[in-house]
This record gives structure tokens, sequence and C-alpha cells, in this order.
């Protein structure tokens, strides 16, 4: 690790981007490990996690992970996560934070040194330029060894370091186990296969970035 001189920064997750991010790359991240990895760095101001929730589902596969980091440390952003049906009838679920994620960012800025954003999304982009301006450093958190690269090209160039996930896999990383569809939130992971998470964190929506799944056709 880098040693970020006592700096104060933050943490600003997409939570839906990280899960596609560490699937791709065959792991499950391990929250706890995660924030005490760079807990001993600085001076961690907050720790945001952003993800959407379906409301009237009896039982989401997300909820032990989120109770869980409501507890330990991290801030939970959330929002109800829009139902609707496509033109083949599918009902899907989709769920977008970037709003919440920029505006937290930028009211943040002035008490900050140092933005970490978890994220490939290139629609982030701007944001990286208008919190660097304020002088706060930003380093993004994704990756580009995956098929296909889950990190925008603009957004490692925009910002000022760029940190891969799989180079994170010793301190924050646990195999998969996707043959068997299970949620653990004792330590601060969630494992699974995509069916265990399919109202959750899998799937975007390739027209517009935004998380998109389907419930009609689970594998």
């Amino acid at each position: 690790m880098v040693s970020f001189e006592r700096e104060r920064f933050a943490f600003f997750i997409d939570g839906s981007n990280m899960f596609a991010a560490a699937r791709a790359l065959g792991f499950d991240i391990d929250y706890k490990r995660l924030l005490d990895l760079f807990s001993d760095e600085g001076k961690l101001v907050r720790a945001l996690y952003y993800t959407a929730l379906i409301e009237d589902q009896e039982f989401s596969p997300i909820r032990p992970l989120v109770d869980w980091l409501d507890y330990n440390g991290y801030t939970l952003v959330t929002k109800p996560a829009k139902e609707f049906t496509d033109a083949q009838g599918r009902r899907k679920i989709k769920g977008n934070m970037d709003i919440e994620l920029t505006v937290d960012a930028l009211e943040m800025a002035p008490f900050i040194d140092h933005a970490f954003l978890f994220s490939g999304d290139g629609d982030f982009r701007p944001l990286i330029e208008a919190i660097q301006k304020k002088g706060v450093r930003v380093t993004v958190v994704s990756t580009v060894r995956s098929r296909p690269p889950m990190a925008a090209d603009e957004l490692r160039r925009q910002a000022d370091r760029f940190i891969d996930l799989q180079d994170l896999f010793d301190q924050i990383g646990r195999g998969q186990k996707r043959h068997e569809p299970q949620v653990t939130a004792e330590n601060g992971q969630v494992r699974g296969n995509d069916q265990a998470h399919q109202l959750t964190e899998d799937n975007f929506d390739e027209d517009d970035g935004n998380q998109s799944t389907s419930t009609g056709d689970a594998t």
C-alpha cells in the first residue's frame, strides 16, 4: 500500500458496479478487510456504499450485507429500485445511484484531501474533474483485467491514480463459490452465484449503464 501521509479521505462505493467488477474477476470482496486496509493509512472521514433495494421483496440476498455494512463503519445510501416490464414482457428491476454519489462527493470535497471512487463507470469523469478543481486527489478502484474491462478509459485518464481491483485480491479478496448460492455477512463478504444475486447487484442495462435485472430468465 502507498502511504497517504495522514490525509483525510473518503470512500464512494458504487455497489452494483463493484459487485460486477469483482464477479468478472472471479472473487468476492471482504468489506471488513477493505476498511481495515485503508484505515491505517490515513484518516477515513466516511465510507459510503450506494445501492438500490427492492422494498416489497420478502427477502433480499443483499440485505445481510447491507445490514452488516451499516453496523460496521460504512454509511449506507439506498433508495427503492424501480420495477418495469420490458418489450418482451419480462419484469425487470433498475436502480441508479449516480446522482446520490455525485452530490455527496461534491458536498464532501471541502472536508477531504483524497477521494476513492470504487467504480469504473465513465459517467463519473465530470465528477472527478469537478472535485479535482477543488483540490481533492482522486483514486479510482476498478479493473481493466476483466473481459471486457470494467473501468472506462476516460475515467482512468482523469483520475490522479488508478488501482486495479485484481491487485487488491490478496488483501481484500475471497474465492467465489459459484456452485453454492449463499450470502454470508458475518465478516462483511457476500458469496454466491448469479442466481443468488439476481435481484441485487449483478446486471447492468447496456444502453444506459443502469443496474437492470430480469426475474424471468435467471440462470
